[in-house]
């Protein structure tokens, strides 16, 4: 069976920088980085004892990620890292768990899929190789 991590949560924002202010006064959470993308929307890390919050800045027409009270505001998934996906996306839906997405490659090294949990709880599992 594939190990598994806790790797981070990952929030949206209508102000990354407000909501990260928040968890720095009141966690003090260290920023890691804050960046604006390609495509204008605010990106911020944060490093809390160890543990990743990463803080998106959601599109004006942001639709709601799952069914749970119908939000686009607030969490939108944390993410488990494993170090073998194939075999670990294998087993979850040999289990019955039902995926958003197959696996794919967001850059050299780390790959991801999306599933979902109950409560249409969104889970990221990642595996990340040097």
């Amino acid at each position: 069976m594939p190990d598994y991590v806790y790797d981070h949560i990952h929030l949206y924002s209508p102000d990354p920088l407000k909501t990260a202010q928040f968890y720095e006064d009141m966690f003090n959470a260290e920023r890691v980085n804050a960046r604006e993308l390609p495509n204008g929307q605010v990106s911020v890390e944060l490093s809390l004892s160890g543990s990743r919050i990463l803080i998106m800045q959601q599109s004006a027409d942001a639709k709601p990620v799952s069914t749970a009270r119908g939000a686009v505001s607030g969490l939108e998934h944390f993410g488990i890292r494993t170090d073998d996906i194939e075999t670990a996306v294998t087993d979850l839906k040999a289990k019955g768990v039902e995926f958003r997405d197959e696996i794919w490659e967001i850059r050299p090294g780390i790959k991801i899929s999306f599933l979902w949990a109950p409560e249409d709880v969104l889970i990221e599992l990642l595996e990340v190789r040097d």
